[in-house]
């Protein structure tokens, strides 16, 4: 016979059980996971990398893609189809133009917006990699170191803090959702595999309009194929050539731009083929010792000296022992998937970037890092995650495994948020590009002293001009003695005796400057040869060589801000207002401009004219008492008038 309880006593067992906690279940766990790892590493990657939505914008490339770039000025359609239409700098990138744009429509110049969103950019390129690599191996372990690796190592601090590189943020972004895609591609079948195929098309678009150099996706599809283990056939091919033709399409189009503005020639006066081919298997292995020992690094990584016209011999031993390293893996690895493939990955994305068709000054780059690292890390990420692996009891012992990786991964943050502190402005980052490199540095010198100059003509402070002008011409003296044949320094010394009155000497920096310069650099020249005249009351000549400044660059502000006040000065007033308003239209943002447009229309008596000029220079330049002192001076005739 059953004993019965009271239903007191039952109602009270009842609450005693509900107060007992119970443990998460297995799929309650599993579930949340996949959003704890990825919150986790957003959070981790804000901390290390918060410092840089703090910083400033740098001389840089900054002004030609942002600041002083009249393409980010118009938001509208019109102003959008300009920008699919119109290289910057010597790159087709029109996405990348387009976020600038759309920035700039909503805070102007306030360079907080423009890092924070690099920083959020990270971030989602970052998650983009932890999801490919899950994706790929199943493997959560290795999917949170390989993602925490590639979000923490320093060479890819570059990317993040400086905002005119947003092209290899969002390039990167672009391909690894079409790696994504791929691989659902790859795996999926009947109709979803057709819309898979498109998503990987448009993205595949989306990087290459983000950054050219995207083009080598369609390589990385059949090393995913590879991975994936399918069987070779002829649709394999077919199925990439959009992508192939694309890539090729793009690749001419971006070598053209290059060539255009000189960048692809720098190095054609200076090393045969042979001996490019050296510095590619040179560049091919730094690239490896960063990805190792990431320590000292700067901007410009300058390009070794020849020695009796001759590259040292040592630098003909690098493609040697790139080509032995690849070997060993293949011999070694090449039944390893993991290995093969983040080998092969590295190798495809780093091939167009080790400079043997050579771009730019710098013979390796943080940056060309961001996207490639992601196979060496992988292969990281995949063997730390073996400790994690049931049954496992191998050397070395698990915990020693995981102690070396939370080590690493500190280090690497640590390091990575000191490189933060100095993108901070211009002058912290090219003072530690010249600690780093101080005998071979002549961009950053030239770059140092141009801020320091900069700062000299702004400031009113007697103390501060004297400091300034000795730091500036110390370092462009320096920028000449590591380079003598480089122009910009030469420029910029006679800006800096224009603007202190030393009107002998910047003839002579000008006229030096000339014997070297070409193009968009040769109009520098002219306009400040044109300034010198007018100072010193030479208006034909000033205006002899306005007109050349013109003739080789017509789209420069600055050079029709100037010309304007050559016409002020010369009693010209309408030809000034037409010359500032053709400047204000190339640069909204251009506040002497307005101010000097602001002048001449009160010395016409049109004070309701130029007030809302000085509105505008006081909204581009809140700081400025001189402004403020204007627009007063402003209001008071427009009283008198009334």
């Amino acid at each position: 016979m059953k004993k019965s309880h009271p239903i007191g006593k039952q109602n009270n067992d009842r609450d005693a059980q509900a107060k007992v906690p119970q443990l998460p279940t297995k799929a309650f766990m599993e579930r949340y996971s996949k959003l704890l790892f990825p919150a986790c590493i957003a959070v981790i990657i804000w901390v290390v990398f918060q410092n840089c939505s703090n910083a400033l914008f740098t001389n840089w490339d900054d002004p030609g893609y942002i600041t002083n770039n009249p393409l980010i000025r118009d938001c509208s359609w019109d102003g959008i189809k300009n920008i699919f239409s119109t290289t910057s700098m010597g790159n087709y990138h029109p996405l990348t133009i387009i976020s600038y744009a759309i920035e700039y429509s909503f805070t102007g110049l306030q360079p907080r917006l423009y890092h924070t969103d690099n920083l959020v950019l990270h971030i989602l390129v970052t998650l983009l990699v932890y999801w490919f690599v899950m994706q790929l191996t199943r493997r959560t372990a290795a999917a949170v170191v390989t993602s925490l690796l590639f979000a923490l190592h320093p060479m890819h601090v570059e990317p993040v803090a400086w905002i005119a590189d947003r092209k290899d943020l969002l390039y990167t972004l672009f391909f690894m959702w079409s790696c994504i895609a791929y691989v659902y591609y790859v795996r999926a079948a009947g109709r979803s595999r057709f819309i898979y195929y498109l998503c990987v098309l448009l993205l595949f678009v989306c990087a290459i309009l983000s950054k050219p150099v995207a083009i080598t996706l369609p390589v990385v599809l059949f090393i995913i194929d590879y991975f994936e283990q399918r069987k070779w056939h002829r649709r394999i091919i077919l199925e990439k050539l959009p992508l192939l033709c694309l890539s090729i399409a793009i690749g001419v189009i971006s070598i053209r731009a290059q060539q255009n503005i000189g960048a692809i020639n720098v190095l054609n006066e200076h090393f045969t083929i042979i001996e490019r081919l050296a510095l590619g298997g040179y560049a091919f292995i730094m690239y490896l010792w960063k990805a190792l020992v990431p320590v000292s690094l700067c901007n410009f990584y300058p390009y070794p000296l020849k020695v009796n016209n001759a590259l040292p011999l040592v630098f003909y031993l690098y493609p040697a022992a790139a080509a032995a390293l690849l070997f060993i893996v293949w011999k070694y690895g090449r039944k390893n998937r993991i290995v093969i493939f983040g080998t092969l990955f590295f190798v495809a994305n780093i091939a167009l970037l080790l400079q043997v068709i050579p771009v730019g000054s710098s013979i390796i780059s943080d940056r060309y890092t961001y996207l490639p690292y992601f196979g060496l890390f992988f292969i990281a990420g995949w063997y730390v995650s073996a400790v994690f692996e049931p049954g496992y009891n191998k050397m070395p012992p698990k915990l020693l495994v995981v102690g070396a990786t939370v080590i690493c991964l500190l280090t690497l943050g640590y390091l990575s948020n000191a490189r933060c502190c100095d993108w901070y402005d211009s002058i912290s980052l090219w003072s530690t590009e010249v600690k780093n490199e101080p005998l071979r540095a002549p961009d950053a010198w030239n770059n140092l002293g141009s801020e320091y100059a900069d700062k000299f003509k702004s400031t009113t402070d007697q103390q501060e001009k004297r400091v300034y002008f000795d730091s500036a011409f110390y370092s462009l003296n320096k920028a000449i003695e590591s380079d003598p044949s480089f122009t910009m320094p030469y420029i910029a010394l006679g800006s800096l005796m224009r603007n202190s009155g030393r009107v002998a000497e910047a003839r002579s920096y000008y006229y030096q400057a000339i014997a070297l310069a070409q193009g968009d650099k040769e109009s520098r020249v002219y306009l400040g040869l044109a300034n010198i005249c007018a100072m010193t009351k030479n208006f034909d000549s000033s205006g002899y060589f306005f007109r050349m400044a013109l003739q080789l660059n017509p789209n420069s502000p600055a050079i029709h801000t100037n010309l304007g006040n050559l016409y002020d000065m010369t009693g010209k007033p309408d030809s000034a207002i037409a010359q500032y308003t053709l400047a204000i239209s190339q640069n909204p943002d251009l506040t002497e401009a307005y101010v000097n447009r602001s002048k001449v229309l009160q010395h016409l008596h049109r004070f309701a004219e130029a007030l809302p000029d000085l509105d505008k220079a006081v909204q581009i330049s809140p700081t400025s008492g001189d402004i403020f002192y204007a627009r007063s001076f402003c209001h008071y005739n427009m009283g008198n008038k009334a």
